[in-house]
């Protein structure tokens, strides 16, 4: 019995000395090299790197609402390969007016920025939703409608930087997260949603029909302000298609933009110290040339032009909307 003992120390001391080199070798193995892992130092957005990106998901705190890689909380949606799903374009549409679902224009509008265009591989819209069918499904469901979300000051520089880390997070192999919902779960709660929300609006389109034909002899006998109305009529319907209204609210309060109620006629301190009287000149240059004036306390860069996607025809239109929200005249 006695004489195992020696045979016993020196096993536990060679499995003992095989667990410490064991150790030792996975330590190394560790840190040598990614394994052909995605690394946030070697992925990049317009010029932003993914590194700078997870320090503004880190102080923004975006965790206290969203998952992203297995950590973080439930009431927003999982963020881990939202990039892959939705592509540059929307996330870059999406970030800088989050109270509202972006709308078609306001991809389009995104993808005549060669940067976007580069990242997602191409510039033409039905390409980009047949890449990315989860932003065409976003885009066909919820464009322009309001979400949960509220919208948080990002800067211009901010926006690139996080699109570059969810595009990095969108590279991790994550094993299989985030988990597949079942087949027809995400389908028959879209279909209810869509179903509560489609009978509004098809009462309003069929009261608008009905008082559209029994005002037919009113409208030729004011005709000059029933055309103004028709033009402010279709400038709000266009400040809604071209996702305006997710940056503007149609109050006075601030969202991203200014309010448009009171703002025509109104005298706009600018950044230069100078002033300007916000005319129907100024809202369309504004339209147009959104940096030509930049308002004091907004910063610049954050709205984009909307020359290429506008015909003056339709940027008159917005402004007689905006003009129909009240004037400080």
């Amino acid at each position: 019995m006695c004489n195992d003992e020696p045979r016993k120390r020196r096993t536990a001391l060679a499995v003992l000395g095989f667990m410490v080199l064991l150790f030792a070798l996975l330590s190394v193995f560790s840190f040598t090299g990614s394994r052909e892992q995605a690394l946030p130092q070697q992925v990049s957005f317009d010029g932003h790197s993914a590194v700078d990106g997870r320090r503004v998901f880190q102080a923004y705190n975006c965790m206290g609402c969203h998952t992203i890689v297995g950590n973080g909380a439930y009431f927003g949606p999982d963020l881990t390969d939202l990039y892959r799903r939705t592509g540059p374009a929307w996330l870059a549409a999406f970030l800088p007016s989050a109270n509202a679902w972006p709308t078609a224009a306001a991809i389009r509008l995104q993808l005549r920025n060669p940067a976007v265009a580069e990242a997602a591989g191409t510039d033409d819209f039905d390409a980009y939703l047949e890449r990315y069918p989860a932003a065409h499904e976003r885009i066909e469901r919820r464009g322009g409608k309001s979400t949960h979300m509220p919208t948080l000051p990002f800067t211009r520089d901010e926006i690139g930087q996080l699109v570059a880390f969810l595009r990095y997070t969108s590279e991790l192999h994550t094993e299989g997260w985030p988990p597949v919902p079942m087949p027809g779960v995400r389908e028959a709660a879209a279909a209810a949603r869509d179903a509560g929300a489609g009978a509004g609006v098809g009462t309003t389109a069929i009261a608008h029909g009905a008082s559209a034909s029994g005002s037919t002899a009113a409208a030729v006998a004011t005709a000059p302000s029933a055309a103004t109305a028709d033009l402010a009529a279709q400038g709000g319907q266009l400040a809604s298609e071209l996702g305006c209204l997710a940056c503007h609210s149609k109050g006075t309060e601030r969202v991203v933009g200014p309010g448009w109620a009171g703002l025509y006629g109104s005298q706009r301190a600018l950044a230069d110290g100078s002033s300007v009287s916000a005319d129907d000149a100024y809202l369309v240059d504004s339209i147009v040339h959104p940096d030509a004036h930049v308002a004091r306390d907004y910063p610049p860069g954050v709205m984009p032009s909307y020359e290429a996607i506008t015909t003056a025809e339709q940027r008159d239109a917005i402004v007689a909307y905006i003009r129909s929200l009240g004037s400080s005249k």
